[in-house]
C-alpha cells in the first residue's frame, strides 16, 4: 500500500520537538520481554478469568469459544497498533517517547481528545480497582482451613493490622478469610455457610494502602512476577478441577444455546452481560505504554512489546478456554458466577483453599498494575502545579518488614490512601461480581481498547482516508462499538436488577 502513507497526509499530528529539545528523564529502563509478559499476565488474568465459565454458560458451546477467540484477536490487534505509537515519529527509533496513554492521545489526536480519553481511562482504571477488590474479598471469604489459628488471630487482629501493616494484615487476611470451603467440608453442601463480604473488602483495602506506596511501575517488577505465578496457579487449578469433574461424571454438560431463560428479553440481557465479562477479561491498553516504557533498548521497544503481547495473549487465551469450557462442561446450567468461589466445587477443600489464597495474592499485584497509572498521572499533574511545595515533592524513605524500602511524600501517602479507601467503599456498596465486571468491561472496551488505538495508529502511519487499510480499520472499530454498546446496556440492567432485588 505504498500510496497510503504519504508525508503530510494528515494535519492531526502535532509538531514534534527536535531530539535536542527532548528532556532526558534519566529513567533506568531494564525491562525485558519476560518482565513485560509478567506485567501483562498480572493485569489480564485476574478477576475476569473466574467469570468465564459463567459467560460460556450464557453463550453456549458455539458462541462462547468463538467470542473468547474474537476478543483475544481484538486485543492482539489493538496492542500491536499501540506498540507502534510508543516512539514518535519513527516507531523503532523516534526520539520522542509517549510514557503514558494520554501522552500519546495528546500528541496524535490533540488536546480535545485528551479530556475525553483522560476521563474514560481514569474511570476504567478506577473501576478495575473496584472489581479486583470485590473479587479478592470474595476469595478471602471463601477459604482457609486453620480454624484454631483463625480463632487466635480473630482476637488479636486489630493489633496486628495497625502495628505491623502489611505483614500482619496479610496474616490476618489469610487467617480470617479462608472459611467457607472448610464449612462446606464439615457441614455438607447444603449448609448455610454465609459470611459477609464487607469485613474482607476492608481487609483487602488495608493491604492495598500499604502496597500503594510503591513509587511506580519501574519498581514493581518483583510484585508482577510473583502475582503472575499466582495467576497461573489458580487458573490451572480451576481448569484441573473442571476436567476432573467432567471425567468423574463421565458426561459433558451444557448445550448449543447456553442456559435457557424464561423469556427472550432475559436471554438477551444474559448474553450481553456475558460479552461484557469477556470484554473485561482481555484488554490492557490503558497500561500498555507504562509497560513498554520499562523495556530496555535495543532491540526496539515496539518489537519486544509485540512479542510480549502475542505470547501473553496466547497464554491467557489458552487458560481462558480451558477454565471456561471445562467449567461449563462440568456444571452445565448450574455453572456458578465465580468458578472458584461460587461453590460448584466443594472438594478437595484444601486445594480450593489454596486456589483462593493464590487469587488474593495475585489481585494484590493486579490492583497495583491498574492503579499505578492513575497515581502517576495525578502526582505529575500536582507536582507541575506546585513545584516548590514540600508537601508534594519532599521524599521520605519508608522501610517495612519483608518489603524493599520505598520513597514517598506526604501528598502521595494521603492521595493514594484516599484513592484506595474510595474503591473499597464502592466495592462494599456494589458487591455484584458478574454484573460489575460486565459494566466495566463494556464501558471501556471500545473507546480505550479500539477507537483511540486505531485513530492514533492512522495518524502515526499517515494512512489517508478511504484507502483500503483505513476502511478495514474503521470497519473493525465500528463492529467493536456495536458489541460494546450491546454489552454495556445489558450489564447496566443486570446491576440495577441486582440492586433492586
Amino acid at each position: 500500500m505504498g500510496g497510503e502513507e504519504e508525508e503530510g497526509s494528515t494535519p492531526l499530528l502535532l509538531k514534534l520537538p527536535k531530539a535536542s529539545e527532548e528532556q532526558e528523564d534519566h529513567v533506568n529502563r531494564n525491562g525485558t520481554i519476560w518482565t513485560a509478559i509478567a506485567h501483562i499476565i498480572t493485569a489480564v488474568i485476574g478477576a475476569g478469568v473466574l467469570s468465564l465459565a459463567w459467560s460460556m454458560a450464557q453463550l453456549g458451546w458455539i458462541a462462547g469459544p468463538i467470542a473468547m477467540v474474537l476478543f483475544a484477536a481484538v486485543t492482539l490487534i489493538q496492542s500491536t497498533l499501540l506498540a507502534d505509537c510508543y516512539r514518535t515519529p519513527d516507531p523503532k527509533h523516534g526520539h520522542l517517547r509517549n510514557h503514558h496513554y494520554m501522552d500519546a492521545v495528546r500528541l496524535f489526536l490533540g488536546e480535545r481528545s485528551v479530556w475525553i480519553c483522560g476521563f474514560l481511562q481514569q474511570l476504567s482504571l478506577y473501576g478495575a480497582g473496584i472489581a479486583y477488590t470485590i473479587t479478592a474479598a470474595t476469595s478471602m471469604r471463601y477459604t482457609f482451613t486453620l480454624d484454631l489459628v483463625c480463632s487466635y488471630f480473630s482476637e488479636q487482629a486489630l493489633y496486628y493490622v495497625f502495628s505491623f501493616a502489611t505483614q500482619s494484615a496479610s496474616i490476618w487476611c489469610l487467617c480470617r478469610a479462608i472459611q467457607k470451603s472448610d464449612c462446606y467440608h464439615r457441614e455438607g453442601k447444603n449448609a448455610a455457610c454465609s459470611y459477609g463480604d464487607s469485613f474482607y473488602v476492608l481487609l483487602f483495602g488495608v493491604v492495598q494502602i500499604v502496597f500503594s506506596q510503591i513509587p511506580d511501575f519501574h519498581e514493581m517488577a518483583w510484585l508482577s512476577v510473583f502475582a503472575a505465578i499466582m495467576s497461573f496457579s489458580y487458573s490451572f487449578i480451576g481448569f484441573a478441577l473442571g476436567l476432573a469433574k467432567v471425567i468423574g461424571d463421565g458426561t459433558i454438560k451444557g448445550g448449543i444455546g447456553g442456559i435457557p431463560m424464561a423469556s427472550t428479553a432475559q436471554k438477551v440481557w444474559r448474553v450481553s452481560q456475558a460479552l461484557g465479562d469477556i470484554a473485561f477479561a482481555y484488554p490492557y491498553s490503558v497500561i500498555l505504554f507504562e509497560i513498554e516504557d520499562t523495556l530496555k533498548s535495543p532491540p526496539p521497544e515496539n518489537q519486544t512489546m509485540k512479542k510480549a503481547s502475542m505470547t501473553s495473549i496466547f497464554i491467557t487465551t489458552f487458560f481462558y478456554l480451558c477454565c471456561g469450557c471445562f467449567g461449563y462442561a462440568a456444571f452445565g446450567n448450574d455453572t456458578p458466577g465465580n468458578l472458584l468461589t461460587g461453590f460448584g466445587f466443594y472438594e478437595p477443600y484444601w486445594l480450593i483453599d489454596f486456589a483462593n489464597a493464590c487469587i488474593v495474592v495475585h489481585l494484590v499485584g493486579g490492583y497495583q498494575v491498574y492503579c499505578q497509572p492513575v497515581f502517576s498521572f495525578v502526582e505529575r499533574l500536582v507536582a507541575g502545579r506546585f513545584p516548590n511545595s514540600g508537601f508534594v515533592n519532599k521524599l521520605y524513605t519508608i522501610r517495612l518488614p519483608l518489603l524493599p524500602p520505598c520513597s514517598t511524600n506526604v501528598f502521595r501517602l494521603c492521595f493514594r490512601t484516599v484513592y484506595v479507601a474510595t474503591t473499597t467503599g464502592l466495592a462494599i456498596f456494589f458487591p455484584y461480581f458478574n454484573q460489575v465486571l460486565g459494566v466495566l468491561g463494556s464501558f471501556g472496551f471500545w473507546p480505550l481498547a479500539v477507537y483511540f488505538p486505531v485513530e492514533m495508529y492512522l495518524v502515526q502511519k499517515k494512512i489517508r482516508a478511504w484507502t483500503k487499510k483505513w476502511v478495514l480499520l474503521q470497519m473493525f472499530s465500528v463492529g467493536c462499538f456495536l458489541v460494546s454498546v450491546f454489552a454495556f446496556i445489558g450489564s447496566v440492567e443486570g446491576v440495577i436488577s441486582e440492586k433492586l432485588s
